[in-house]
């Protein structure tokens, strides 16, 4: 399927956004460890979210999580406590997405899981029972949510859990809001140093949990903005303090000409036409942004640097690759250097005539390049229907906002 997206003159409008999937799906193995009696409100209607309610709900002795690579993370330590032998499993990119880091800390603390298909890949065989030991070694490179997945069980192993993370460590928003999440529900979890964490054996308490909108689908409505002549849209249930890493797309966003409004739990987003010259930042705490950012520097004229993408290879797609594929089509060079960094300097190429944005099962690529019809004519996507993910209604609220959607 393929459709074609058309801009409106203006865009005035208030969007209600999806709830957090990353809160959602934290909240969700927290309150099944908890035994919860309350059942958290306002979680995400997107596909890895429900995935993961009819993986804890269904009690099914297969698994299967689809595209949910953040369900396949935490549910892979959930299953190795939880009373029970399962088998997990997921598409056929899922079966390409290492795992063997995170099996590999389990394993050491005493999980019983086998690989059924590729060693160090999906699908997976476990077995739960108790874990008895307490410390735990990991690069800190790693992806967070193999970090996440080790803390979220922590305070039902029978020791606690000491987590020492050697290097570099990326996406460190992501661990402090898995922190966050789990002392709200009972848990005492924090940093002792820079580099390492203590879980004490402490068990969760199920309380009532309202979450939070989702600052990763905001970004697209930043992008809007940022590329259009005049606009103002009001996000809904965004919060000033929010433990979501993907909230500094506000400040980010200032430096292409974005202001963000905070008024009683919404935000406002207007032009100010005061975009930088250049931008240079290190994506290594927000690697679900650089997508956006990407797309809307080039369609502004603005060179980049962009570092610390290195995780972009292991996500839905190599989004690295596909970024310059992609970009490609529309008439801009971009350069990857050392596996970790995209640059563009204006480098520009003949665009392919009506070109059509491939999605590569990824649905960042189609919400991140579908705010290019603001500074073309129209934009083509290439099988829309992967927004499912993670902001399933994406399309509708473009169509609320005035744009127009074709299926060509």
């Amino acid at each position: 399927m393929q459709i074609k997206v058309t801009a409106p003159a203006h865009i005035h409008t208030t969007i209600q956004l999806p709830s957090s999937k990353s809160i959602s799906n934290r909240v969700l193995i927290i309150n099944a460890l908890a035994n919860g009696t309350f059942r958290p409100e306002n979680l995400s209607d997107c596909d890895d979210t429900q995935v993961m309610i009819r993986a804890l709900n269904d009690g099914q002795e297969t698994i299967d999580i689809m595209a949910a690579g953040t369900a396949m993370r935490f549910l892979t330590a959930y299953l190795s406590v939880a009373p029970g032998t399962r088998t997990i499993t997921g598409t056929q990119r899922m079966q390409q997405r290492p795992i063997q880091v995170l099996v590999n800390a389990l394993r050491e603390l005493g999980a019983e899981i086998t690989y059924t298909g590729q060693d160090g890949f999906p699908p997976l065989r476990i077995t739960g029972h108790p874990l008895e030991k307490d410390t735990i070694s990991l690069p800190g490179n790693v992806s967070s949510q193999y970090i996440s997945a080790l803390l979220m069980i922590a305070p039902v192993l029978s020791h606690g859990l000491t987590i020492t993370l050697t290097g570099e460590i990326i996406s460190r928003p992501y661990i402090n809001l898995t922190l966050q999440l789990m002392n709200d529900f009972g848990a005492q979890a924090g940093w002792t140093n820079e580099q390492q964490l203590r879980v004490e054996p402490h068990p969760y308490q199920s309380v009532p949990f309202y979450v939070e909108s989702d600052w990763s689908a905001a970004s697209y409505w930043y992008q809007l903005v940022a590329l259009s002549a005049q606009a103002e849209v009001v996000l809904p249930g965004l919060f000033k303090t929010s433990h979501q890493g993907d909230s500094q797309v506000a400040k980010l966003f200032e430096q292409l000409g974005v202001e963000t409004l905070y008024e009683d739990q919404s935000v406002r987003l207007r032009k100010t036409g005061r975009p930088a010259r250049h931008v240079d930042y290190n994506f290594i705490d927000q690697p679900d942004l650089a997508q956006t950012f990407v797309v809307t520097c080039a369609l502004m004229n603005i060179p980049f640097r962009f570092s610390g993408l290195q995780s972009l290879k292991i996500k839905e797609t190599d989004r690295m690759a596909a970024l310059i594929a992609e970009m490609k089509k529309l008439g801009y060079v971009l350069h990857e250097t050392d596996g970790h960094t995209l640059s563009w300097e204006g480098e520009r190429c003949e665009p392919k005539t009506d070109a059509a944005i491939d999605t590569y099962e990824d649905h960042r690529m189609a919400m991140a390049f579908a705010p290019a019809c603001v500074a073309m004519s129209a934009i083509r996507i290439n099988n829309p229907h992967v927004v499912s993910k993670s902001y399933p209604h994406y399309w509708d609220d473009l169509q609320k906002a005035g744009f127009t959607i074709e299926e060509v």
